[in-house]
């Protein structure tokens, strides 16, 4: 893609500088953003590309450096300034009010619409005409607490196309789209480009930025290091530019499976709102084995999770564990049976926010591992916090900070410490990379592939095909709570599994099944 550089200049930064204490976030950046052009802006998680942002939108206040947008400067620390100016943003953790439906949540602050938010028949409608235009399912009347994460993001981004934004922000817009979905998106986003659309899109996922974006930003700590024109570069040299360093995937190489060490057989789980439970669902996870679950988000994902572990039990069917009954199943008998969860959503139920790296490294095993008598042993505690920082390259000052205060990326590290440290039998990986640069996604990939060698049944649920083909040994697909046959390494291509994605062949015989 080309861009004439001549074309109206819609939005301008000009030397930001912003500093957290000792940390600089970002430090004298300055881009242009034209009518109708996209960018893409690149980086490690904790590179500045959020914090950025965020001063459009008056959340941070620079220390030096001015935002115009228009032609107009941007008042410092005025939230409502860039949204009247026509500046939606997509944040990559969702601005949603629990409490309220879908559609409230989308209308909620937008004053020009107060009397079309009062007929709800009409907002629902556009709504809904949004949701077909843009591959964006989702019921205006659901309540926004009992969505899955990747319902929410889809609520986020039918919020910003709402408000006819002259200007859009996608932070990680396609985490929880099918490939078809996804081209879908962009196939509409180019006409919106070609009226006069300007995009600034910040994604992990290179073939994408490539197939999108004009050009290409990286930002490398807190610094704008380098600008590309997309059709002059290529992921190779883009994954360098972010990390400084040439980037090489984890090679998996294929081995035979061991013994079943969980098994589900015709289960069953009520649905959850809107949200579907499991539809007589089987499924085997086996010793020295990667099985890859590929879905759209909200098909039955969060009900195989929450029974796997421990937190609902099948209400038909039959569960063993190394073909056993486990008893009276719970969180606890879960934990004690060798089963150990990255959860999908490492901010709401993978960490305590205010807590410290301590107390968020021993949430799931303080009582077993280091209570005596019941008393803490916080000296063994901040050890153990210790060691994991070092093994697992947690980049952050010490165990005494609190978690919320870390990058994505070095906070997955921390709870994938926490997790494979107790050598799980079963491993539930749920999204264990999602919004994480490329730097960290090689990393969490070579330590599940390590825990498989060494044994460990691991269960990789994600709504990303790439990480799928790449790590799975067996390939199953989950659409409404129904679970496609095994499919091996390699004899599915993405748009096959996207049509499973989709819903079809639940009816027909499975090709290539394993």
């Amino acid at each position: 893609m080309s861009k004439n550089p001549e074309a109206q200049v819609v939005l301008r930064l000009q030397g930001i500088t912003k500093r957290f204490g000792p940390v600089t976030a970002n430090e004298d950046v300055s881009f242009d953003l034209h009518r109708g052009e996209v960018i893409a802006l690149l980086g490690e998680n904790g590179a500045g590309k959020t914090t950025l942002m965020n001063f459009l939108f008056g959340q941070y206040t620079a220390d030096a450096g001015s935002v115009t947008l228009f032609g107009q400067p941007l008042p410092p620390g005025a939230p409502r300034a860039a949204l009247d100016a026509g500046v939606g943003m997509v944040h990559q953790h969702f601005t949603l009010a629990d409490n309220l439906a879908v559609w409230e949540n989308i209308v909620l602050g937008v004053d020009h619409l107060s009397g079309l938010s009062l007929r709800p028949r009409e907002v629902k409608a556009r709504i809904r005409a949004l949701s077909a235009q843009f591959h964006l399912k989702v019921d205006p009347n659901a309540k926004v607490a009992r969505l899955t994460v990747g319902e929410r993001q889809r609520v986020e981004i039918l919020k910003a196309l709402y408000r006819d934004a002259k200007i859009l922000i996608l932070d990680e817009p396609t985490a929880v789209l099918t490939p078809q979905e996804a081209e879908a998106l962009f196939a509409t986003l180019r006409e919106a480009i070609a009226t006069g659309l300007s995009v600034i899109f910040i994604s992990h996922k290179l073939h994408e930025v490539m197939a999108i974006s004009h050009r290409v930003l990286v930002l490398r700590h807190g610094r704008l290091v380098a600008e590309r024109a997309t059709e002059q570069t290529d992921r190779a040299e883009l994954a360098a530019l972010m990390v400084g360093a040439e980037v090489s995937s984890p090679k998996i190489e294929a081995r035979a499976a061991g013994a079943a060490l969980l098994s589900l057989r015709a289960v069953s789980t009520p649905d959850h709102g809107a949200a579907p439970g499991l539809k007589s669902l089987s499924l085997e996870l086996a010793a020295g084995q990667i099985t890859g679950l590929a879905g759209v988000s909200g098909n039955g994902q969060a009900a195989l999770s929450d029974l796997i572990s421990g937190l609902i039990s099948p209400a038909q069917g039959e569960m063993l564990l190394a073909d056993e009954a486990p008893g009276r199943w719970s969180p606890r008998t879960a934990i004690a049976s060798g089963i150990a969860r990255i959860p999908e959503d490492r901010h709401k139920t993978g960490t305590i926010a205010d807590f410290d790296l301590t107390e968020n490294a021993m949430l799931e095993t303080y009582a077993s591992r280091f209570s005596r008598r019941g008393w803490m042993d916080w000296a063994r505690a901040r050890a153990f916090t210790k060691e994991l920082i070092k093994g697992y390259d947690v980049r952050c000052p010490g165990p005494d900070i609190r978690i919320r205060l870390l990058s994505g990326g070095n906070m997955q590290k921390l709870i994938l410490g926490r997790v494979l440290e107790e050598t799980p039998q079963i491993i539930l990986a749920n999204q264990p990379v999602r919004g994480l640069d490329i730097g960290a996604v090689n990393y969490v990939h070579a330590e599940l592939a390590r825990a498989r060698d060494r044994g460990a049944a691991v269960l990789l649920i994600s709504e990303d095909l790439d990480e799928i083909m790449q790590l799975s040994d067996v390939i199953h697909v989950i659409s409404e709570g129904r679970l496609s046959p095994g499919f091996a390494r390699g004899t599915m291509r993405p748009d096959e599994l996207g049509a499973w994605m989709a819903g079809h062949g639940f009816d027909a015989e499975a090709p290539d099944a394993a």
